[in-house]
């Protein structure tokens, strides 16, 4: 088995947990610089994908013509948490390019934080499209396939125009040819893509730095994208959430998925990196983000202490007394 502790759980000294995982990093030539575990380990992008996804709707300045703000424009490549001001900028989207929420193929569910979700069941108002974390996305390609003349209700099909080109560009940015990527369903409907994490840690390189894509349309697209992510961070996930936390760093560009992956790259250093956990859990991240920076050396420590605050290395109880320690597992 190649799945290596990333990150330990101790009560009282006693060892209670371990998250077990792989992760690996690249250079500017997609060249292997670290690896915990095996960097050819194939797992499914999930919501990390979704910076590939809404390159389409990059492509054809879906915000530009429609006037949205920036934090509105965050939301194609978000995984929101059903915040008020993520619905309101979903409602603003809506509204400015016109679409309605029925077009949207995501299930009517309810906020994922935990304040505005029991604030619905209070006020007895019952689930939405809208609340779904993979709204953005949709409407951002909807909007895109009536722009570009495509057929609006099969939007989310794997064989529709724009699904292809999500598929085509991932694969380009990811140096792997089309056909050895696995193709599954996500939570919402999408297609989701499968693919080893080094290849996944050379897609998320050209995010931080795309002048290493070759396609002019893709760059420009991804260049407006990251400047969204940047200027609207609570858009792409929430208040105390790793995504945001990170993205308020302008030199790191992030995001993360279901079932425990997760990918970032920096700017300045050229670097990206990879990572799955392997039970699934998102508990983990923060300290094994916190780490690999750490341990590279990077120079803004208010964003390592970000993540601490997301996910503390202590452990505390239901009395908020410090009863234990999380720590990373792995060294470089």
């Amino acid at each position: 088995m190649y799945y290596k502790p990333l990150v330990e759980e101790f009560r009282a000294g006693v060892l209670e947990n371990v998250h077990l995982g792989v992760l690996c990093g690249v250079n500017e030539q997609g060249e292997l610089i670290h690896e915990v575990g095996n960097a050819q380990h194939v797992t499914f992008l999930r919501s990390a994908a979704k910076p590939f996804q809404a390159i389409p709707v990059m492509k054809q300045n879906i915000a530009g013509k429609y006037g949205l703000t920036d934090t509105e424009a965050a939301m194609f490549a978000a995984s929101h948490r059903g915040e008020t001001y993520h619905i309101e900028a979903l409602e603003s989207i809506m509204a400015k390019i016109g679409l309605t929420e029925d077009q949207l193929l995501c299930c009517p569910t309810y906020p994922l934080n935990d304040e505005p979700k029991f604030a619905c069941m209070r006020e007895g108002k019952p689930p939405r499209r809208l609340y779904h974390n993979c709204s953005g996305k949709h409407l951002g390609i909807i909007a895109t396939a009536r722009e570009m003349g495509y057929d609006t209700e099969t939007y989310w099909q794997l064989s529709h125009p724009i699904q292809q080109d999500i598929l085509h560009t991932l694969a380009d940015m990811a140096e792997l040819p089309v056909e050895q990527i696995q193709i599954g369903v996500d939570g919402c409907g999408f297609p989701i893509f499968a693919l080893p994490l080094q290849h996944i840690a050379k897609a998320y390189l050209k995010l931080a730095c795309p002048d290493l894509i070759q396609d002019q349309e893709t760059r420009e697209a991804v260049k407006r994208m990251t400047a969204y992510m940047h200027a609207g961070p609570d858009s792409i996930a929430s208040h105390n959430f790793i995504c945001s936390e990170l993205l308020r760093d302008n030199n790191i560009v992030a995001k993360g998925g279901a079932k425990g992956v997760y990918c970032f790259s920096l700017i300045r250093e050229r670097v990206a990196f990879a990572l799955k956990v392997i039970d699934g859990s998102e508990t983990p991240w923060p300290i094994i983000v916190a780490s690999i920076l750490e341990q590279i050396g990077y120079s803004n420590k208010e964003t390592i202490e970000r993540l601490y605050s997301v996910v503390p290395k202590e452990i505390k109880n239901d009395n908020h007394i410090i009863v234990g320690e999380r720590k990373a597992a792995f060294t470089f």
